[in-house]
């Protein structure tokens, strides 16, 4: 017979044991989870298969299980600044992909290099109806993720 409290502990331990083994995946390193695509990946590759998810193919955003923004034509992507920040800290719903600030609980996160941030933020403020002309660079994303 199992008590509200043994199962507590089996649950506490469970998840101490997933955490352990989560580490994050490094986009800027080979040898590591996800990173051989990532470490070489244009800012379309990175969209589709890390953003996408959320934000949808056409950038289009979503509502159900969260309030996932819409892309396409939003006024607020005019600051690279803006988008380089959310991806590197998080915002709300969304996780940070940056090293300092990914965490895993139940999965490794993907981490993304400046370049790769530099990279999705290009992307997606030329695509989807924005036409942004000021790019993101590595060294500016680096200088934000101090």
């Amino acid at each position: 017979m199992t008590t509200t409290r043994n199962r507590g502990a089996i649950a506490a331990l469970l998840l101490l044991i997933c955490a352990a083994g989560a580490s994050p995946a490094r986009a800027d390193r080979a040898g590591t989870a996800d990173a051989g695509d990532l470490a070489t990946a244009d800012g379309q590759y990175i969209y589709s298969h890390i953003c996408q998810g959320c934000h949808m193919a056409q950038g289009q955003g979503a509502e159900g299980a969260g309030h996932y923004p819409a892309l396409a034509g939003n006024p607020a992507l005019v600051s690279w600044q803006y988008m380089a920040l959310t991806i590197i800290n998080g915002r709300r719903n969304m996780p940070a992909f940056s090293a300092k600030h990914a965490v895993g609980f139940f999965f490794a996160p993907v981490v993304l290099g400046d370049a790769q941030i530099a990279a999705v933020i290009n992307y997606v403020r030329t695509h989807f109806g924005n036409d942004f002309k000021d790019a993101a660079t590595a060294d500016g994303v680096h200088a934000l993720d101090r």
